[in-house]
Protein backbone atom coordinates (compact mmCIF):
# COMPACT_ATOMS: atom_id res chain seq x y z
CA UNK A 1 0.00 0.00 0.00
CA UNK A 2 2.89 2.53 0.94
CA UNK A 3 4.19 1.20 -2.20
CA UNK A 4 1.16 2.37 -4.67
CA UNK A 5 1.30 5.76 -2.67
CA UNK A 6 4.53 6.30 -3.28
CA UNK A 7 4.08 5.56 -7.27
CA UNK A 8 0.99 7.66 -7.29
CA UNK A 9 2.70 10.50 -5.38
CA UNK A 10 5.71 10.61 -7.85
CA UNK A 11 3.12 10.65 -10.89
CA UNK A 12 1.50 12.81 -9.05
CA UNK A 13 5.12 15.31 -8.44
CA UNK A 14 5.69 14.51 -12.33
CA UNK A 15 2.40 16.07 -13.66
CA UNK A 16 2.65 18.96 -11.61
CA UNK A 17 5.87 19.51 -12.87
CA UNK A 18 5.02 19.17 -16.78
CA UNK A 19 2.09 21.87 -16.15
CA UNK A 20 4.44 24.23 -14.43
CA UNK A 21 6.60 23.37 -17.36
CA UNK A 22 3.67 23.96 -19.66
CA UNK A 23 2.73 27.20 -18.08
CA UNK A 24 6.19 28.43 -17.88
CA UNK A 25 6.55 28.10 -21.68
CA UNK A 26 3.27 29.69 -22.43
CA UNK A 27 4.12 32.91 -20.13
CA UNK A 28 7.81 32.99 -22.06
CA UNK A 29 5.71 32.88 -25.88
CA UNK A 30 3.08 35.25 -24.39
CA UNK A 31 5.92 37.99 -23.36
CA UNK A 32 7.78 37.37 -26.60
CA UNK A 33 4.23 37.93 -28.79
CA UNK A 34 3.97 41.09 -26.32
CA UNK A 35 7.55 42.13 -27.35
CA UNK A 36 7.37 40.70 -30.58
CA UNK A 37 4.62 42.97 -31.29
CA UNK A 38 5.78 46.20 -29.66
CA UNK A 39 8.83 45.81 -31.62
CA UNK A 40 7.57 45.79 -34.80
CA UNK A 41 4.62 48.35 -34.32
CA UNK A 42 8.00 50.98 -33.66
CA UNK A 43 10.69 49.72 -35.81
CA UNK A 44 8.36 49.11 -38.96
CA UNK A 45 10.59 45.76 -39.42
CA UNK A 46 9.49 43.18 -41.85
CA UNK A 47 10.21 39.58 -39.87
CA UNK A 48 7.38 37.33 -38.38
CA UNK A 49 6.84 36.39 -34.92
CA UNK A 50 7.69 33.24 -33.52
CA UNK A 51 7.85 31.69 -30.58
CA UNK A 52 9.40 29.00 -28.57
CA UNK A 53 6.30 27.11 -27.48
CA UNK A 54 4.65 24.39 -30.02
CA UNK A 55 1.48 24.71 -27.94
CA UNK A 56 -1.42 25.06 -30.81
CA UNK A 57 -3.65 27.50 -29.20
CA UNK A 58 -0.40 29.84 -29.22
CA UNK A 59 0.82 29.21 -32.47
CA UNK A 60 -2.28 30.09 -34.30
CA UNK A 61 -2.66 33.44 -32.06
CA UNK A 62 0.93 34.06 -33.68
CA UNK A 63 0.08 33.15 -37.09
CA UNK A 64 -3.23 35.61 -36.50
CA UNK A 65 -0.90 38.30 -35.16
CA UNK A 66 1.26 38.14 -37.97
CA UNK A 67 -1.74 38.65 -40.66
CA UNK A 68 -2.88 41.64 -39.10
CA UNK A 69 1.05 42.90 -38.72
CA UNK A 70 1.19 42.25 -42.61
CA UNK A 71 -1.90 44.18 -43.09
CA UNK A 72 -1.21 46.79 -40.71
CA UNK A 73 2.45 47.27 -42.79
CA UNK A 74 0.80 47.21 -46.23
CA UNK A 75 -1.33 49.98 -44.43
CA UNK A 76 1.10 51.83 -43.18
CA UNK A 77 2.76 52.10 -46.27
CA UNK A 78 0.26 53.28 -48.07
CA UNK A 79 -0.64 56.31 -45.56
CA UNK A 80 2.95 57.18 -46.00
CA UNK A 81 3.14 57.57 -49.52
CA UNK A 82 -0.31 59.32 -50.07
CA UNK A 83 1.05 61.41 -46.92
CA UNK A 84 4.01 62.29 -48.80
CA UNK A 85 2.17 62.74 -51.98
CA UNK A 86 -0.13 65.06 -50.56
CA UNK A 87 2.90 67.02 -49.09
CA UNK A 88 4.64 67.04 -52.63
CA UNK A 89 1.33 68.73 -54.29
CA UNK A 90 0.16 71.38 -51.66
CA UNK A 91 4.31 72.30 -52.30
CA UNK A 92 3.71 72.33 -56.21
CA UNK A 93 0.28 73.81 -56.33
CA UNK A 94 1.69 76.45 -53.81
CA UNK A 95 5.06 76.97 -55.87
CA UNK A 96 2.61 77.12 -59.19
CA UNK A 97 0.77 79.94 -57.95
CA UNK A 98 3.12 81.81 -57.27
CA UNK A 99 4.42 82.79 -60.41
CA UNK A 100 0.47 83.87 -62.51
CA UNK A 101 0.15 85.75 -58.52
CA UNK A 102 2.94 88.04 -58.73
CA UNK A 103 2.06 88.78 -62.30
CA UNK A 104 -0.78 89.68 -61.47
CA UNK A 105 0.40 92.15 -58.75
CA UNK A 106 2.60 93.71 -61.11
CA UNK A 107 -0.01 94.53 -63.31
CA UNK A 108 -2.52 95.55 -60.63
CA UNK A 109 0.52 98.13 -59.84
CA UNK A 110 0.91 99.80 -63.14
CA UNK A 111 -2.82 100.22 -63.38
CA UNK A 112 -2.66 102.07 -60.56
CA UNK A 113 -0.87 105.05 -61.75
CA UNK A 114 -3.40 104.94 -64.79
CA UNK A 115 -6.40 107.52 -65.60
CA UNK A 116 -9.25 105.74 -64.20
CA UNK A 117 -12.83 106.38 -64.04
CA UNK A 118 -14.56 106.43 -60.31
CA UNK A 119 -16.37 102.53 -61.43
CA UNK A 120 -12.77 101.00 -62.34
CA UNK A 121 -11.18 102.29 -59.21
CA UNK A 122 -13.60 100.37 -57.32
CA UNK A 123 -13.17 97.33 -59.14
CA UNK A 124 -9.70 97.60 -59.08
CA UNK A 125 -9.71 97.78 -55.43
CA UNK A 126 -11.87 94.83 -55.47
CA UNK A 127 -9.52 92.74 -57.32
CA UNK A 128 -6.51 94.11 -55.45
CA UNK A 129 -8.48 93.22 -52.33
CA UNK A 130 -8.97 89.07 -53.57
CA UNK A 131 -5.68 89.14 -55.11
CA UNK A 132 -3.99 90.05 -51.76
CA UNK A 133 -6.07 87.42 -49.96
CA UNK A 134 -5.15 84.37 -52.67
CA UNK A 135 -1.50 85.20 -52.70
CA UNK A 136 -1.97 85.08 -48.79
CA UNK A 137 -3.25 81.72 -48.76
CA UNK A 138 -0.58 80.62 -51.46
CA UNK A 139 1.77 81.48 -49.04
CA UNK A 140 0.29 79.97 -45.87
CA UNK A 141 -0.50 76.61 -47.63
CA UNK A 142 3.52 76.91 -48.65
CA UNK A 143 4.95 77.48 -45.35
CA UNK A 144 2.49 74.75 -44.10
CA UNK A 145 3.68 71.92 -46.18
CA UNK A 146 7.33 73.04 -45.61
CA UNK A 147 6.27 72.46 -41.68
CA UNK A 148 4.42 69.58 -42.48
CA UNK A 149 7.49 67.86 -44.43
CA UNK A 150 9.96 68.89 -41.32
CA UNK A 151 11.50 65.37 -40.37
CA UNK A 152 13.80 66.88 -37.96
CA UNK A 153 13.63 69.28 -35.55
CA UNK A 154 15.32 72.78 -36.16
CA UNK A 155 19.00 73.27 -34.46
CA UNK A 156 18.21 74.66 -30.74
CA UNK A 157 19.26 77.51 -28.98
CA UNK A 158 18.65 79.21 -25.20
CA UNK A 159 15.77 81.11 -26.17
CA UNK A 160 14.43 83.85 -23.79
CA UNK A 161 10.58 83.78 -23.89
CA UNK A 162 9.82 86.92 -21.85
CA UNK A 163 11.70 88.52 -24.78
CA UNK A 164 10.62 86.35 -27.68
CA UNK A 165 6.48 87.70 -26.20
CA UNK A 166 7.88 90.99 -25.75
CA UNK A 167 8.75 91.26 -29.48
CA UNK A 168 6.02 89.32 -31.26
CA UNK A 169 3.79 92.22 -29.33
CA UNK A 170 5.66 94.76 -30.83
CA UNK A 171 5.64 93.36 -33.99
CA UNK A 172 1.30 93.08 -33.18
CA UNK A 173 1.11 96.21 -31.66
CA UNK A 174 -0.49 98.10 -34.88
CA UNK A 175 -3.14 95.78 -35.23
CA UNK A 176 -4.01 95.61 -32.21
CA UNK A 177 -4.23 99.17 -31.79
CA UNK A 178 -6.32 99.07 -34.42
CA UNK A 179 -8.65 96.97 -33.61
CA UNK A 180 -8.97 98.83 -29.88
CA UNK A 181 -7.32 95.80 -28.05
CA UNK A 182 -5.02 96.49 -25.37
CA UNK A 183 -3.13 93.61 -24.06
CA UNK A 184 -2.81 92.95 -20.87
CA UNK A 185 0.91 91.02 -19.91
CA UNK A 186 2.15 89.17 -17.00
CA UNK A 187 5.80 88.20 -17.39
CA UNK A 188 8.26 86.98 -14.31
CA UNK A 189 10.92 89.28 -13.92
CA UNK A 190 13.55 86.11 -13.69
CA UNK A 191 14.30 85.33 -17.77
CA UNK A 192 13.15 82.02 -19.10
CA UNK A 193 15.09 80.50 -21.07
CA UNK A 194 14.33 76.99 -22.82
CA UNK A 195 16.58 75.84 -25.45
CA UNK A 196 14.43 76.27 -28.97
CA UNK A 197 14.24 77.61 -32.54
CA UNK A 198 13.87 81.02 -32.02
CA UNK A 199 12.17 81.30 -35.57
CA UNK A 200 9.73 78.99 -34.94
CA UNK A 201 9.08 80.21 -31.38
CA UNK A 202 8.34 83.49 -33.68
CA UNK A 203 5.92 82.07 -36.34
CA UNK A 204 4.16 80.23 -32.94
CA UNK A 205 4.12 83.00 -31.28
CA UNK A 206 2.34 85.03 -34.61
CA UNK A 207 -0.23 82.64 -35.29
CA UNK A 208 -1.53 82.77 -31.67
CA UNK A 209 -1.35 86.37 -31.57
CA UNK A 210 -3.69 86.52 -35.17
CA UNK A 211 -5.95 84.27 -33.56
CA UNK A 212 -6.31 86.59 -31.17
CA UNK A 213 -6.44 89.49 -33.17
CA UNK A 214 -9.43 87.94 -35.39
CA UNK A 215 -11.56 86.94 -32.54
CA UNK A 216 -11.14 88.90 -29.69
CA UNK A 217 -14.10 91.52 -29.06
CA UNK A 218 -10.81 93.70 -27.32
CA UNK A 219 -9.72 92.09 -24.40
CA UNK A 220 -6.35 89.85 -24.25
CA UNK A 221 -4.54 88.52 -21.24
CA UNK A 222 -0.71 86.96 -22.00
CA UNK A 223 0.45 84.89 -18.84
CA UNK A 224 4.07 83.64 -18.70
CA UNK A 225 4.95 81.13 -15.98
CA UNK A 226 8.29 80.47 -14.32
CA UNK A 227 8.05 76.67 -15.36
CA UNK A 228 7.48 77.40 -19.50
CA UNK A 229 3.70 77.86 -19.54
CA UNK A 230 1.95 80.50 -21.55
CA UNK A 231 -1.19 81.56 -21.94
CA UNK A 232 -3.28 84.03 -24.01
CA UNK A 233 -6.90 84.39 -22.64
CA UNK A 234 -9.72 86.35 -24.54
CA UNK A 235 -13.29 86.43 -24.15
CA UNK A 236 -15.22 84.32 -26.56
CA UNK A 237 -18.80 84.03 -25.94
CA UNK A 238 -20.13 82.52 -29.16
CA UNK A 239 -17.32 79.55 -28.75
CA UNK A 240 -17.71 76.08 -26.86
CA UNK A 241 -15.32 73.72 -25.10
CA UNK A 242 -15.74 71.66 -27.92
CA UNK A 243 -15.31 74.46 -30.40
CA UNK A 244 -12.20 75.24 -28.72
CA UNK A 245 -11.15 72.00 -28.39
CA UNK A 246 -10.61 71.79 -32.33
CA UNK A 247 -9.17 75.08 -32.92
CA UNK A 248 -5.79 73.30 -33.19
CA UNK A 249 -7.47 70.85 -36.12
CA UNK A 250 -6.03 71.76 -39.49
CA UNK A 251 -8.22 73.62 -41.41
CA UNK A 252 -10.80 74.31 -38.91
CA UNK A 253 -12.38 77.71 -38.53
CA UNK A 254 -14.76 79.20 -36.33
CA UNK A 255 -17.60 81.09 -38.41
CA UNK A 256 -16.76 84.63 -37.87
CA UNK A 257 -13.28 83.11 -39.39
CA UNK A 258 -14.26 83.55 -43.55
CA UNK A 259 -10.66 84.93 -44.11
CA UNK A 260 -8.85 82.52 -42.25
CA UNK A 261 -6.79 79.23 -43.79
CA UNK A 262 -7.63 77.29 -40.73
CA UNK A 263 -3.77 76.47 -40.29
CA UNK A 264 -2.53 79.05 -37.94
CA UNK A 265 -3.13 76.98 -34.76
CA UNK A 266 -2.46 73.73 -36.55
CA UNK A 267 1.20 75.11 -37.43
CA UNK A 268 1.82 76.19 -33.88
CA UNK A 269 0.43 73.52 -32.57
CA UNK A 270 2.83 71.30 -34.59
CA UNK A 271 5.86 73.45 -34.42
CA UNK A 272 5.23 73.72 -30.52
CA UNK A 273 5.55 69.08 -30.39
CA UNK A 274 9.02 69.50 -32.73
CA UNK A 275 10.34 71.25 -29.65
CA UNK A 276 9.36 68.82 -27.42
CA UNK A 277 6.08 71.57 -26.09
CA UNK A 278 2.23 70.70 -25.62
CA UNK A 279 0.01 73.22 -27.15
CA UNK A 280 -3.50 73.23 -25.81
CA UNK A 281 -6.97 75.38 -26.41
CA UNK A 282 -9.81 75.34 -23.47
CA UNK A 283 -13.07 77.43 -23.02
CA UNK A 284 -15.01 78.13 -19.63
CA UNK A 285 -17.59 80.70 -18.99
CA UNK A 286 -17.30 82.58 -22.15
CA UNK A 287 -13.03 82.69 -21.50
CA UNK A 288 -11.04 80.79 -24.70
CA UNK A 289 -7.60 80.15 -23.54
CA UNK A 290 -4.43 79.04 -25.34
CA UNK A 291 -2.37 77.39 -23.33
CA UNK A 292 1.60 76.58 -24.68
CA UNK A 293 4.29 74.63 -22.61
CA UNK A 294 8.16 74.61 -23.25
CA UNK A 295 9.39 72.35 -20.70
CA UNK A 296 12.94 72.91 -19.50
CA UNK A 297 15.71 69.96 -21.09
Amino acid sequence: MVYVLAVLCALLAIAVLLLLWKLWLLRRSAEELRRGVQERLETDTNTLLSIPSRDGAMCRLAAGLNVQLRQLRRERQQYQNGDRDLKEAVTNVSHDLRTPLTAICGYLDLLEGEEKSETAERYLSLIRGRTDHLRSLTEEFFRTSAVLAAEEPEPAEPVSLNRAVEESLAAWYGVFSARGIAPEVELPETPVVRPLNREAVSRILSNVLSNAAKYSPGDLRIVLEKDGTLTFSNAAPSLTPVLAEQLFDRYFTVESGGQGTGLGLSIARRLTEQMGGTAAAGWQAGILTVRLYFPGK
